[in-house]
């Protein structure tokens, strides 16, 4: 399983990049291997406001469909739009198909670091 070590992370499986006040936001190796094979991927738009804890989106895999969770309160700057046309990234590059960006960022006091992840991955395992 890859967590880079860089990366925050979300217990309900989506990983979190900060770079000068901006939060790029996507779903975790460990997520995209438990959903297998995604088919299909709903996102907000720039602008819609996303809080902490609670869906912004979903994925349809061969399996299920599954909702994406902000880790994060704030407003999307942008979204991935070619994950709409290729959903199957999510599957070969997980922290490379990023969902979304989110800017006024608040709420970031739940997400864990790599090796707090990598425990709770462990766990539900």
């Amino acid at each position: 399983m890859n967590i880079p070590t860089e990366l925050r992370y979300a217990k309900s499986h989506e990983w979190l990049k900060e770079e000068d006040g901006v939060c790029t936001v996507g779903l975790t190796d460990f997520a995209q291997d438990s959903l297998g094979d995604i088919v299909f991927v709903n996102l907000p738009q720039a602008g819609d406001a996303v809080t902490a804890g609670e869906a912004f989106g979903d994925v349809e895999s061969v399996k299920a469909v599954s909702d994406v969770i902000s880790p994060v309160t704030g407003v999307v700057k942008a979204v991935n739009d070619a994950l709409l046309d290729d959903p199957a990234q999510v599957n070969a590059d997980p922290y490379g198909a990023w969902f979304i960006q989110v800017e006024s960022v608040t709420d970031t006091e739940a997400l864990l670091d790599a090796g707090a992840y990598e425990a709770h991955c462990a766990e539900e395992g």
